[in-house]
């Protein structure tokens, strides 16, 4: 090989034989294809990290604003659900007065209420009884006779309930007439202006007192009670007014211009009534209307006119 005889070889260090005279040339060993290919993959596998690491961190940036963009969603919508519950127990609490006033009004008491409920379940058990009473004689054969005497117990039993029944449902029912009577008297015609409160003084059987609040947080007594202006909207025609009577402090917020408030105080037979006719950037104006009488030595919207 290269020119070399059979008898020249090389020697294991790389060194001619002694007394060749020709040269000697040793081929080193071929690089190993397995290197090469190994930086490859090693390069490939680096870029590869890389890019998963660009797309993670991508993943999670965007999770993150979504997670963040939901939660200030969540909390919109639990503000908003708050200001509906506010709302609506105030709405709650004002027909509850309502209807507590009305029922007193009417005579309407708890022990009546209860009557009617214990009549009710006393009707059930008894017809339960009745039945099984009925399936224990069928059970056993009974003959017509016991059949017939167990019929005529069980329907003198519910002839008597039914009467009672009856003359329950005729009490709530008047009752119920009664209160829509009321009803209407707490939910009359609104007046607008002050003729119109006069004209509607003179066609019921109630009070009724003005109001002038000229700014915010003053205050203005009506009787035995104390109206306060803390803010108005006239954009949307709303106010918002502190109410203060029996000790103690209520809100009436985000009321609309010529929308009655009703609230109870104690010792009147029926519900007061507020409302505001007049309403500008910070000041209101309207009325208080009361049960006849009941704010004695107040002088009321007629006082001092001719025929009152």
């Amino acid at each position: 090989m290269f020119g070399l005889g059979d008898s020249g070889q090389a020697s294991p260090g790389g060194a001619a034989p002694a007394g060749s005279g020709q040269p000697v040339y040793v081929q080193s060993a071929p690089p190993s294809p397995w290197s090469f290919a190994s930086g490859q993959i090693l390069i490939l596998l680096v870029i590869l990290l890389v890019v998963l690491s660009g797309v993670n961190l991508y993943l999670v940036i965007s999770t993150r604003r979504q997670f963040t963009e939901h939660a200030a969603k969540q909390t919109d919508q639990m503000d908003l659900l708050t200001r509906r519950m506010d709302s609506s127990d105030e709405r709650y609490a004002q027909v509850r007065g309502q209807v507590q006033v009305m029922g007193e009004k009417q005579g309407l008491t708890e022990q009546e209420l209860a009557r009617a409920k214990q009549l009710a379940t006393s009707a059930q058990k008894q017809q339960k009884v009745a039945v099984q009473q009925l399936n224990e004689a069928i059970g056993k054969k009974a003959g017509a006779e016991e059949m017939n005497k167990l019929q005529a117990d069980a329907n003198a039993k519910f002839g008597n309930l039914s009467g009672d029944i009856a003359g329950t449902k005729a009490d709530l029912e008047a009752t119920k007439q009664a209160l829509t009577g009321t009803k209407g008297e707490l939910t009359g015609a609104i007046a607008r202006t002050h003729d119109e409160l006069v004209a509607l003084a003179h066609r019921t059987d109630r009070d009724y007192f003005e109001f002038n609040l000229a700014k915010k947080n003053i205050k203005q007594k009506v009787g035995t009670v104390t109206v306060e202006l803390t803010k108005t909207n006239p954009k949307k025609n709303q106010f918002t007014v502190n109410l203060y009577f029996d000790d103690k402090r209520t809100e009436r917020k985000d009321k609309a211009i010529n929308e009655p408030v009703y609230f109870y105080v104690q010792g009147a037979s029926s519900a007061l009534e507020l409302v505001v006719n007049k309403l500008g950037k910070d000041s209101i104006a309207g009325y208080v209307s009361a049960p006849k009488g009941f704010f004695s030595g107040v002088p009321n919207v007629l006082a001092g006119r001719p025929g009152a």
